[in-house]
């Protein structure tokens, strides 16, 4: 029987147009606003001290990296911002999986967390600066404390909606609570642990950018960017926020994602 050779190509064509598109689509949105903004620039609408082009920003950018104020800037925030954010993640789920599965620590602990998660983070900074001093330890104390919130309530709702027939399905092959733990109620819940630490980090981007005006640190990207309001410097302020933009999105694309789709989108809870 002769071997019937299959064309590959036009599939892998297809593939790679997917690709393509997929990327212009994400591109998209950013190359408008780009351009829009350059639009407003170069007509002059606000004082180009006040509202500088691309071009400038660019070379603001590149001057402040070469000279390492910019990667000092960053590492000090990211070391803040890990470490607030790991405290946060750890008490948030450990406490959110145990209201979750407990109803009397429901109890005690939910109407605590209901009325501290609606105020804003920065209402607390003045407590915690009392409290732990100017510097570090006050900045990724109030970190982890606001950036809990969405964690344990997000962990919660997550442990509360696992399907009670899955719950019973394991009890009836003879699972015991540890693999009732591991097997079902962890991977049931997942996707809300996951919305939850997304929107946690960005609760931590939010206050950490605060707290390092305030709390008197001596370097950090939000120190940066408030010291460049003081000189008007918006070419400053504007590279801080572009930095903080390209973490934020490094982080949800090499972290959240890959851990989507090695969890629950190999498991087919969510597409």
């Amino acid at each position: 029987m002769a071997d019937i050779a299959v064309d590959t190509r036009p599939r892998a064509r297809s593939n790679e147009n997917a690709r393509w598109r997929v990327f212009a689509r994400n591109v998209f949105p950013f190359v408008v606003v780009l351009g829009l903004w350059e639009i407003v620039a170069r007509a002059g609408v606000f004082p180009p001290k006040l509202f500088p082009s691309l071009v400038t920003i660019a070379e603001t950018f590149v001057r402040l990296t070469a000279n390492g104020i910019l990667p000092h800037h960053t590492f000090d925030t990211i070391l803040r911002l890990l470490a607030g954010f790991a405290l946060a993640a750890i008490a948030g789920v450990v406490l959110g999986i145990l209201m979750g599965r407990s109803r009397r620590i429901e109890d005690i602990a939910l109407p605590l967390v209901s009325i501290g998660a609606p105020i804003p983070g920065l209402a607390y900074a003045p407590l915690f600066l009392l409290w732990f001093g100017l510097g570090n330890t006050s900045a990724v104390l109030l970190v982890a404390f606001v950036s809990a919130f969405p964690i344990i309530f997000n962990t919660w709702t997550g442990v509360k909606a696992v399907k009670e027939i899955w719950v019973r399905s394991a009890l009836a092959m003879g699972a015991d609570d540890r693999r009732l733990f591991v097997k079902v109620i962890v991977p049931g819940a997942l996707p809300y642990i996951l919305t939850g630490l997304r929107l946690g980090l960005a609760q931590a981007w939010r206050i950490l950018v605060g707290i390092e005006m305030l709390a008197a640190v001596p370097w950090g990207l939000g120190w940066m960017i408030f010291g460049a309001r003081e000189f008007l410097n918006t070419d400053v302020m504007l590279a801080g926020v572009v930095v903080i933009a390209v973490l934020g999105l490094a982080l949800e694309k090499l972290v959240f994602q890959k851990i989507e789709e090695y969890t629950v989108m190999r498991w087919g809870m969510v597409r």
